[in-house]
């Protein structure tokens, strides 16, 4: 499990390799990846967008941006959590992912929170620097 807080705002990621989605002969990896979002907070926000830094063990770099996650921009209250599982191909066996959530308190005001950096490796290879 992979971890950061900011302001009061704790992303979890926990990525796991689908090989039923993946053919190593064709260098296609697939992942899974939950992430939860737990609002330690006084106050709701709300997830508007997402940005995602991802470098594959070549060095390639891929950059994602959009509305929402997963069709959704959820609200989320004080002490509750949003979790949703979403995936990343890669066409290398290791890799890296990071990233951040554009988020809105009611006021309006506009502020990034991390996601933690987290390793896609195989299961049964040795974890890369990447």
């Amino acid at each position: 499990m992979f971890k950061a807080e900011t302001a009061g705002l704790v992303v979890q990621v926990m990525p796991v390799y689908i090989d039923e989605r993946s053919n190593v002969a064709e260098s296609r990896y697939f992942w899974a990846y939950r992430i939860t979002i737990e609002n330690n907070t006084q106050a709701p926000v709300q997830l508007i967008s997402r940005y995602w830094h991802i470098t594959d063990c070549h060095g390639h770099v891929e950059e994602v941006r959009g509305e929402g996650v997963v069709g959704e921009k959820p609200m989320i209250k004080p002490g509750e959590a949003f979790s949703y599982t979403s995936g990343c191909p890669l066409n290398a066996p290791s890799g890296i992912m990071l990233g951040s959530y554009t988020m809105q308190r009611p006021s309006g005001e506009i502020f990034e929170i991390e996601i933690p950096a987290f390793s896609l490796d195989l299961p049964d290879i040795s974890p890369s620097l990447n």
